[in-house]
């Protein structure tokens, strides 16, 4: 073994071009493939926290209008939902998670001599788990204490936070809305958000619900948010809401205009099965790059038993067994195999590790070569290499002696 590694280091330090464009196939093949892994995970983490900026699995309810007649009862007719309703499905709905009410309506903001018009939601303390609105360092969401005692108490999106403050630390600062002062308890931390029903939620302002009422003497919720305990049970559970208010509310159970519902967990679904669909494409592009370098491996190593048909002969008669010179040819071509592919990889950390520097994360995400790409392209490399290497190999090991000494 030792005396094969000598003569492998040999003939490559005897044969640099030809052993720096085999490495070269292989650099290429292996950053090509783990580049587009790379990229292709950090993309689906972009997407898949964009996706969450509504929140996980959230499904919004708004109360509308019936379209079918149900007990003498004619179709058109306005259902409107209040807090009882809210309190009613989180004592009966099956399967049900969390849940909150929305109440909305435009007020004016007035921080000095800044005045704004925003909209604002009043929410229970759910609502901030449910939508995955998550508060910077050193601010929280609103708390139950908040909505038993009716605080006027207010947690902002990140960029209204930036546009009324500016530089100074919004927590503690004292706001007015309508006209009645609200401390600033909260601040949302930046968040990717690519869908809204209401807007973006770095734009808007979040109060109680309880004070929301009191303000306005709104007693109708604007819609209502909840979440499954389980997402494959989800639909389940928006039948079980719907089933329950046809009953408050006297109207048909099958009536899906009733209450219109926008659930989320089916475009994540979908999102999961794009993603991994897009993930086996890059995958299958990568393999391809891989098998070219692979071909052009083979080539050159047909040339090296070319070059050496009469070296192989003297060998083999004085004494080396076909197996030897098969184990030779392999043992090189693996050898170059595993080098190339290892300043494959360390390029791909490379320019994973730069690219954030660019700024392009809200666009394309930051690459990221995970232990799974990592030992695919491994297991992939040493497959091609041992193919790429095996048949110029068989061929130099199948030499008659006395035919390859008078080439």
């Amino acid at each position: 073994m030792v005396n094969t590694i000598r003569q492998l280091i040999r003939d490559t330090r005897s044969q640099k071009l030809r052993t720096l464009l085999t490495l070269f196939g292989m650099i290429w093949g292996t950053t090509a493939v783990s580049l587009l892994l790379a990229f292709g995970d950090g993309l689906h983490s972009q997407l898949a926290k964009s996706n969450a900026g509504m929140g996980n699995n959230v499904v919004i309810g708004w109360p509308s209008r019936t379209s079918i007649p149900f007990e003498g009862l004619g179709k058109a007719r306005r259902i409107q939902m209040d807090d009882d309703d809210i309190e009613l499905l989180r004592n009966k709905a099956y399967g049900l998670g969390a849940i909150s009410s929305e109440y909305m309506e435009g007020f004016k903001l007035q921080y000095g001599a800044k005045v704004l018009s925003v909209s604002v939601s009043g929410v229970e303390p759910d609502f901030g788990e449910i939508r995955n609105l998550i508060p910077a360092e050193g601010s929280r969401f609103i708390n139950p204490v908040d909505q038993q005692k009716r605080r006027r108490v207010a947690f902002l999106g990140d960029e209204l936070a930036g546009q009324v403050f500016g530089d100074v630390t919004p927590v503690g600062q004292i706001i007015k809305l309508q006209g009645s002062p609200f401390t600033i308890i909260g601040v949302l931390i930046k968040k990717t958000q690519n869908s809204s029903y209401t807007g973006q939620d770095n734009g808007r302002v979040f109060i109680p619900s309880s004070t929301f009422k009191m303000m306005t003497g709104q007693k109708f919720i604007s819609d209502f948010v909840f979440t499954a305990s389980d997402i494959e049970k989800t639909k389940g559970l928006i039948k079980d809401v719907l089933r329950i208010m046809a009953a408050q509310h006297r109207f048909d159970p099958t009536d899906d205009e009733a209450i219109s519902f926008w659930d989320t967990s089916d475009s994540a679904k979908f999102f999961q099965t794009f993603m991994l669909a897009f993930k086996i494409f890059l995958g299958a592009i990568g393999c391809l790059t891989l098998v070219v370098g692979g071909i052009g491996i083979s080539n050159i190593m047909n040339v090296v038993v070319e070059e050496r048909t009469r070296e192989i002969g003297i060998k083999m008669a004085l004494g080396a067994k076909p197996r030897i010179i098969l184990g030779k040819f392999l043992l090189e071509t693996l050898a170059l195999t595993i080098v190339g592919g290892s300043i494959g990889i360390l390029i791909t950390l490379g320019i994973c590790t730069v690219f954030p520097v660019l700024n392009l994360t809200e666009y394309v995400g930051d690459p990221n070569i995970s232990t799974g790409a990592a030992t695919a392209t491994a297991v992939m490399l040493g497959i091609i290499g041992f193919i790429s290497g095996y048949f110029p190999a068989r061929t130099a090991a199948n030499l008659d002696p006395v035919v390859a000494m008078k080439m």
